[in-house]
Order: C-alpha cells, then structure tokens, then sequence
C-alpha cells in the first residue's frame, strides 16, 4: 500500500492528470480530499481541473516532446491518463525506464486510446462477442466495407461510422442507406482528438438497450487485486453522445452474469488498479462488448448521487491502493445541461429553481468557454424509484439556463 505523504513538501505523494476537463476535475477533487499533490494537464487554460488542482500546465498532450518533458520536469508518481489524445508510447517508455507509474498501465492506455486496438483485443484475441466491424482509411474503403466489396464480407446498413479516436460520441454517425455516406465520413474526420483519417464501421445490433458496467480493479489488505461490479448504468445518447443515465438499470440475471464476464474479462486483461468504464449492449440474455475507457466514464456522473463512494473516488482508492466500497446508497439518475450558447464567460439562470426540484444537485463544471452542444454541467436526483430520479433530473436541468452576460 502506497503511504501519503504531505503536499507541497519533500514527502508529497505526487499524481498528474492528463486532461482536467469535468470528469478529471471529480478525480483530483478526490485525490486531493486523501492528502495527495496534484498536477492537472489540459490544451487550453483553465480546464475545470486546472482550477481546483496544485499545479496547472498547458500543453499538447499529443506532441511527445512536450509530454516527455513535462513528466520528468514534475516528476509524478504517477500518471494518469484522462483523454484518448496523448502521446501514449511516451508513457510506454517513462513506464519501462522506471521513472512513472502509469494508471492502470501504460499498455492499457494505448490500447484503449484508439477503437481500433481495443476491438482488435477484444473481439480477435479475447474472442468476446461484439458487432460485425471494420476499418477504413478512406471514403472508398469505408463504402467498400459497407458494401461488401473486395471480397469481404458487407457491413451492411444501418451501421454506425465513427473515428477510431474521439470522445463523447463526436464524430459518430448512424446511418440507414448509402445517401448520407459521403456526409459521415466528412463528420468522422473532423470529429476525431487526432487526425488519423481512420474509421471504424459496425453493423447495427438490434440492442433492447446498452448499459456501462463500472469495473474496479483493487488490490486487498495482502496485495492481492480483486474484481468489483458497481450496479449497472442506463443510459441514452444522442449523435453518440450522453444526454441521462440512470443506476440501477434492471437486468435479467444471465444478462447480469454475462456482462461481468465480459467486462471482467477485458479488464483482467489490461490489468492495473483502477476504474474501467465498460460500455455493453444487450438484447434478453445475450451481451456484446462495445467499448472500454481504462478512467471514469461520462455516464458514471450519475454515481456522484448514488453510491457510497463515487466512481471517481473509487478510481483513487484503487490507484493508491485502498480498500473500495461499489455499494448503491440509492437509486439516482443525471442529466446533462449543455451550453446552449457559443460564448465565453457565460453565466447560468434558474440555479435556485433547479435546486427546488426535490433530491436533486447540481454540478457546474467551470468551463471557460461554451458551445452549444457542450456539456457544462449536470443535475444529480435520488428517489427509491429510479423513474422519479430521471424525471426529477431532467427537470432539474431544463430549468438551467445558460445566458450570455450582459
């Protein structure tokens, strides 16, 4: 177990954050409530986690240079990676030179940084069941493998194009026929974190809903690391993005079995201590694997209200080697409230009412700068009825109002 020392003092337990956007935010808040010194590392200024961290750096996470040279400028106990957009064989190389320890593992981070690496893990090596997919590198090669040309098998329509880097759903697509095709591909390439022109296409699976099954990774009292399961999580997207989610979502027993499976077994595989978030379709008692982040997941915000300890608390627990508690303390549901306006500095209306709403809380993310569809916040309710909760948090979040001032 990992002894804690004092901030900003020779004995300082040292963590970097690579990305300090809202969900990196919850994670330092966290680190920080356990007497550990952060660093928080974003893009641009005055990331959410910038603002509440011991230490903010600005730079492309991206650039190898950059990253390398931070690292050992901070010297970190370790690091962790909250985006998909970083120099992940820089982590690979400070991890194998001793000088870092990279949360779970360097290797996790690289595989997970990309939809390519992590499908090809999971569906080609683990053998987990997932929907039919492929790669492309170009507008022809995506119609082709929608198609069925060059002697492959056809993707088929409706399928789902997205690109192998990006986060939040941005630059996902649905589509039903050929017609919007040129469209997608377009979308794809400016909605990926890095511009790898890559994609991947999945065949459609006719899913009765999909769920992210929060995975833990702790070590006991004797060093031993063990699996824990929060309770399922509900939720809908929009354009691939998360708009609600829901704990508990029912699930039928073999449904619930199955997804533990699945999940356990990716996650053993990338290995490390830490949170996973694993994102699982499922229709009756069958369950494919879609995706997994090797962080806390967007759609987990919802545990801030309804679990003991919160996924972001149960990612530090597990980092520093600390015992986890997944228990629910009661059904919850969130909401997200977007931008609604392309400025900075807004301000927000209807805080008061929102409060009013019964069981509910609010977390406003500090953003500097809105868009329109950018998430800058959202509202939190608990009931006995997970039904009450999600009409108790949308209404919250609707009466939210993003304003510019003046």
């Amino acid at each position: 177990m990992l002894a804690i020392g004092t901030p900003l003092s020779p004995s300082a337990t040292k963590v970097m954050l690579l990305g300090a956007g809202e969900l990196g935010k919850e994670v330092l808040i966290a680190l920080q409530r356990l007497g550990v010194e952060t660093i928080a590392v974003d893009r641009y200024e005055n990331a959410p986690g910038q603002q509440v961290a011991h230490h903010a750096h600005t730079i492309v996470m991206s650039d190898p240079a950059a990253l390398r040279a931070l690292i050992l400028a901070q010297r970190p106990h370790i690091v962790v990676p909250e985006i998909e957009a970083i120099a992940t064989s820089v982590l690979q190389d400070l991890e194998a030179e001793g000088l870092v320890r990279v949360v779970p593992t360097a290797r996790a981070a690289r595989l997970t940084m990309d939809r390519e690496g992590i499908r090809r893990l999971a569906a080609e090596t683990l053998g987990l069941p997932t929907s039919p997919y492929a790669f492309a590198d170009s507008l022809a090669q995506l119609q082709a493998a929608i198609e069925g040309r060059e002697g492959k098998k056809a993707i088929g329509y409706p399928c789902i194009i997205k690109p192998v880097m990006s986060s939040s759903g941005k630059g996902q697509s649905k589509l039903e026929s050929s017609a919007n095709l040129q469209k997608a591909w377009e979308y794809a390439m400016a909605g990926g974190r890095v511009g790898t022109g890559r994609v991947i296409v999945e065949g459609f699976i006719d899913f009765d809903y999909e769920i992210t099954l929060l995975t833990v990774r702790a070590a006991d009292a004797n060093g031993q690391v063990h699996t824990h399961f929060c309770e399922p999580i509900g939720h809908i997207q929009r354009e691939g993005d998360y708009v609600e989610s829901w704990q508990p979502h029912p699930m039928a027993p073999a449904a619930l079995a199955a997804s533990q499976h699945i999940a356990k077994t990716v996650t053993d595989n990338l290995a490390g201590q830490g949170l996973f978030g694993v994102e699982l379709f499922v229709k009756g008692d069958k369950v494919w694997f879609s995706e997994v982040s090797p962080r806390p997941h967007d759609t987990g915000m919802v545990t801030m209200i309804s679990q003991w300890q919160n996924e972001f608390e149960l990612h530090v627990r597990a980092i520093l080697g600390l015992p986890v508690d997944t228990r629910l303390k009661s059904p919850g549901a969130s909401a997200v409230i977007y931008g609604a306006v392309e400025a900075k500095g807004i301000v927000f209306e209807g805080v008061a009412e929102a409060l009013g709403v019964p069981n509910t809380e609010l977390r406003l993310f500090g953003k500097p700068e809105s868009f329109t569809k950018r998430r800058m916040g959202v509202a939190l309710a608990h009931d006995a009825h997970v039904e009450i909760a999600r009409k108790n948090a949308k209404a919250a979040a609707a009466k939210v109002k993003p304003r510019v001032l003046g």
